[in-house]
């Protein structure tokens, strides 16, 4: 089973369903892209589920996540959004950790207003939140894995996603793995997982991106195949979705088979509790 971390679908900015002010620059693609149009994307490459993520640029909305993985909980699992300010994001909290079909939240620290509010603890309560819940989290903070580990360390019970392997945009080849002893320290705490998503977007070479090969092979050698979870992020990824399969499939030698059906969605699957049975699937997190 191949299961893809991360993609991202989203509707057109209107009236009655906005997107953040200012954001409209950021959409992936020109056209949105449904739960339907993926499905098709996903049957021609080979890709049987996917983590659904509402993007930033319409703000914390989850409907639509949530909506396609009730339609199709044999074939979707969302992770939602919600605000880390305690006074705007407890009220959501609760509601969306009994929605059928999350899996999981979401949570993006690589803004100067993010990152200073994830440095000074302002999520503190999500945190314990999550953990009393069993919810897993997946954090993106590239420039703040040592208050990821801490956040572990704090929270042993709480299921923490690294997203991107650490890594941030624009940088790419050496510079983007820059950071790699610090996210290879990560894998002392036994409750960090890491995503190993949108890969091409760091590489200036050509498929199968060479640069990235060593760093990949250090971050599966350290953190073990069960804790490594592929993912494509596809809309703002410039390769084709086939080809970020094959990357890891087809171009990795020092993956074993047994390698490749964890990093692909056997882990992802037991790391979220996600059920081969639809529906089972269907059931929130708990």
């Amino acid at each position: 089973m191949i299961v893809d971390a991360q993609v991202h679908i989203w509707a057109a900015d209107r009236p009655d369903r906005p997107w953040r002010p200012g954001e409209a620059h950021r959409a992936h693609r020109e056209v949105p892209l449904s739960a339907q149009a993926l499905l098709e994307e996903m049957d021609a490459v080979g890709v049987d589920r996917a983590i659904l993520v509402p993007p930033s640029w319409e703000g914390d909305r989850n409907d639509l996540v949530l909506e396609a993985a009730r339609t199709h909980p044999d074939r979707f699992g969302a992770f939602g959004r919600i605000p880390v300010v305690e006074a705007q994001g407890r009220a959501e909290f609760g509601d969306l950790a009994q929605a059928p079909g999350l899996l999981g939240l979401r949570f993006t620290f690589h803004k100067e207003k993010s990152l200073q509010e994830f440095l000074d603890g302002v999520p503190e309560w999500l945190w314990s939140a999550a953990q009393a819940a069993e919810i897993p989290v997946m954090v993106h903070a590239p420039r703040a894995l040592h208050r990821v580990e801490k956040l572990a360390r704090d929270y042993p019970r709480l299921r923490i996603i690294v997203d991107h392997m650490g890594m941030e945009r624009p940088h790419q080849d050496a510079a983007a793995f820059a950071h790699l002893p610090d996210l290879l320290r990560l894998a002392a705490c036994p409750n960090i997982a890491v995503k190993a998503t949108a890969l091409p977007s760091y590489s200036s070479e050509a498929y199968p991106y060479p640069a990235l090969m060593d760093p990949i092979r250090q971050v599966v050698r350290r953190f073990g195949a069960s804790r490594v979870f592929w993912g494509s992020d596809m809309t703002r990824v410039d390769a084709p979705y086939r080809q970020i399969v094959t990357h890891f499939t087809e171009a990795m030698p020092f993956l074993s088979e047994a390698d490749k059906a964890l990093i692909m969605g056997g882990a992802l699957c037991d790391w979220l509790g996600w059920s081969m049975d639809a529906e089972l699937a269907a059931e929130p997190m708990r």
